[in-house]
């Protein structure tokens, strides 16, 4: 059966809605907050950076609103990382560090191109894309009380930025969109993952 494009949207969203959830949940869970926090922040790291996009989008109410897919799997993700918390735990940090790329990339293409299907001009889809990306990112270190990891840690959005881009150029250029959403994502995906084994940093004043 042919995937169609609003098939492989949804699937792509779901699967950067899990990984989203599960790792914003394990960092709820090595701050110590109790299963409601833990949910809390599965919640907010999977789902806030969509329901941005959305609402600056005018789709309203937003998508993951919209289907129980989304808060059900994002309360799975929370309740498996709370009962293997300690065996996920002993998986090396870089390991764990794939499945944070694979959602940054997903969600940096899904939200590109669902801003160019509502026609706003290409350097808003990026940004848009880039918010969808980190969102829920910076609003769940904000609750945990610290700095959001964008601004301080490795290249974070401007990876998410970078997959978008190439995702509009891609697209300009005449690729297929399952083409273009696969270059955005791999161009992200590995700056995302180089930048964390090299060390990449940006400049700083100190």
């Amino acid at each position: 059966m042919r995937l169609t494009r609003a098939h492989l949207f949804s699937v792509c969203d779901i699967a950067a809605t899990g990984l989203f959830a599960v790792e914003g949940a394990m960092v709820a869970a090595r701050a110590g907050l109790d299963l409601f926090g833990i949910l809390v922040i599965a919640f907010v790291s999977s789902l806030v950076g969509g329901i941005t996009r959305d609402l600056l989008l005018g789709d309203t109410p937003p998508a993951s609103l919209r289907r129980a897919t989304y808060p059900i799997l994002a309360l799975v993700a929370a309740v498996t990382v709370a009962i293997g918390f300690h065996v996920i735990e002993s998986v090396p940090r870089l390991v764990l560090v794939v499945p944070d790329a694979a959602g940054l990339g997903l969600f940096a293409v899904l939200g590109v191109t669902k801003a160019l299907d509502f026609k706003v001009i290409p350097v808003a889809a990026v940004l848009l894309g880039t918010v969808s990306a980190v969102g829920g990112g910076v609003v769940r270190d904000v609750l945990l009380d610290q700095v959001p990891g964008i601004l301080r840690e490795d290249i974070y959005a401007l990876a998410a930025a970078a997959g978008a881009i190439t995702t509009v150029l891609a697209l300009r250029a005449g690729a297929p969109r399952g083409w273009a959403m696969t270059m955005g994502f791999a161009v992200c995906f590995a700056l995302r993952l180089a930048s964390v084994l090299l060390g990449w940093q940006l400049p700083r004043l100190q």
